[in-house]
Formats: C-alpha cells, sequence, structure tokens
C-alpha cells in the first residue's frame, strides 16, 4: 500500500524526480532527434513545399501554410514525447527493476508517474520554443492571435501524450517493441494529423483514422486559438477524457507491475 505524503513533501518528491529525468532525457539521442531537430527538419520542408505555393487549391484553414504547421508541430513535439521517449523509457524502468527500487523506498507510484509528465511539459516547451522560433526567423510567422489559448491547449495536449506514454509503458514489454510500437504509431498519427500532408489532399479513409488518433484534435486545439478562431472546448475535452482515462489505466496496470 503507497503511502500518503505531506504536500509540500510530494511537491519537493516530484520536482526532485522531474529534474532527474530531464536529465536522463537529455542524455538521450532520442531527445535530439524527434524533439528538437525532426520538427524542425519537418516544418522546413514543408515550408518548401507549400510556404511558397501561390494560387494553390490547399486552403490551410485560409491562412499561409506556415502560420497552419507551426501550432500544429507543437503538437507534433509533444506526440514525440509522449509515444517515442516515455514507453520506452518507462519499460528499461521496469525490466532494470528501478520501479521495484521506488517501491520499496516508499515513493508512491504516482509521484513518478507525475515527475515523467513535468518533464514531457519541460522537454515539450522546449522543442515548440524552438518550432517557434524557426518558423518566426526563417518564414515571419506571426505571434499567437490568443497565446493563453495555445498555452493551455498546449498544456492539455502534452499532458494527454504524457498520460499515452505511460500507459503504454505499463503495458508494452520490453523498451524495444515500446519504441518500435511509438516509432509506429508516430508516423501513422504524422500523415493522417494535418501535420503531413494537408487533409484537403487525403482520402476520406485518411481523415477517418485521423479522426480516432489524438494528434488530429490536438492540432486543432493548438491552432485554432493561434489562428483567432478562439479555444475549442470540444477538442480540449477530448484530449482530457484520452488523457484521464490513459492515467486511471496506467496507475492501474503499475499498480501490479
Amino acid at each position: 500500500m503507497e503511502r500518503k505524503l505531506h504536500p509540500v513533501r510530494a511537491l519537493t518528491a516530484v520536482l526532485r524526480l522531474t529534474w532527474v529525468e530531464l536529465k536522463l532525457f537529455l542524455r538521450e539521442p532520442t531527445t535530439a532527434v524527434f524533439v528538437f531537430a525532426f520538427p524542425l527538419v519537418l516544418l522546413f520542408v514543408m515550408g518548401e513545399i507549400f510556404g511558397t505555393v501561390e494560387g494553390s487549391d490547399i486552403s490551410f484553414r485560409g491562412f499561409d501554410a506556415m502560420d497552419y504547421y507551426v501550432p500544429a508541430y507543437f503538437g507534433l513535439v509533444a506526440a514525440s514525447i509522449g509515444v517515442i521517449m516515455l514507453p520506452a523509457h518507462l519499460t528499461g524502468y521496469r525490466q532494470g527493476g528501478v520501479l521495484r527500487r521506488f517501491r520499496a523506498a516508499l515513493v508512491p507510484m504516482w509521484t513518478v508517474l507525475g515527475a515523467q509528465v513535468a518533464a514531457a511539459l519541460v522537454l515539450a516547451a522546449l522543442g515548440a520554443l524552438l518550432v517557434w522560433l524557426f518558423g518566426w526567423l526563417v518564414y515571419g510567422v506571426d505571434r499567437p492571435a490568443d497565446a493563453l489559448g495555445v498555452a493551455v491547449a498546449f498544456i492539455v495536449t502534452t499532458v494527454c501524450f504524457a498520460a499515452i506514454g505511460a500507459l503504454m509503458g505499463a503495458l508494452l514489454p520490453a523498451p524495444r517493441a515500446a519504441q518500435g510500437a511509438g516509432l509506429m504509431l508516430f508516423f501513422v498519427m504524422l500523415f493522417v494529423s494535418g501535420t503531413g500532408p494537408p487533409v484537403e489532399v487525403m482520402s476520406d479513409l485518411m481523415v477517418t483514422i485521423g479522426e480516432w488518433l489524438p494528434l488530429e484534435h490536438a492540432v486543432v486545439a493548438l491552432q485554432d486559438p493561434w489562428l483567432g478562431y478562439g479555444w475549442n472546448g470540444s477538442e480540449l475535452l477530448i484530449l482530457a477524457v484520452v488523457a484521464l482515462a490513459a492515467s486511471w489505466g496506467a496507475l492501474r496496470a503499475y499498480r501490479w507491475k
């Protein structure tokens, strides 16, 4: 049975673990590739393909292509942390006996997972900042119409994908299996969620698949306040429900590990 920590001690424990997790993540080559490098490379590719196209039938929701892609790639950064990095990291903890040592030290599981989410938020914020700076410096992308709305959508998106990653880390058997499954899910979402080909050029089947995956909802939730359409409550609600369900499943699964 997990002990109950005083709120101040619990917060201190989460902060300490978050600092340790950040240092561990930053040592991983996967972090440099999928959080900091890959979104910028892909943004550059999309910018060179669509950023200078004039008179195209592709609307990009009525805005320039890069105004469309920059907020979408905030979600892509969060997805890369949630489905590629966290599952492999947590299955490595399971196989290496780290979770058993946490339990022996009477560290509650929610504290461990909370530190993973907090580290994911910090890394995702750094990755998103790089995406915005790149879009601004190279393509002249303006500031968001509603910065607070983008920040709220970004936090909900990152927590959602971190919760999904925690659940995958509890269910998948080994780090290689977790990373393989995460990469497959990541690239499927990339191509059907509006972060790769524009929605207008996708088939009905691709659009339908995208609607069943969380990244498509994250993209719309981030784009709407960025482009001036306001907060999208329905998309935020979907992401929050997925986050709660995945968090509950992860805590239940790790309870029996």
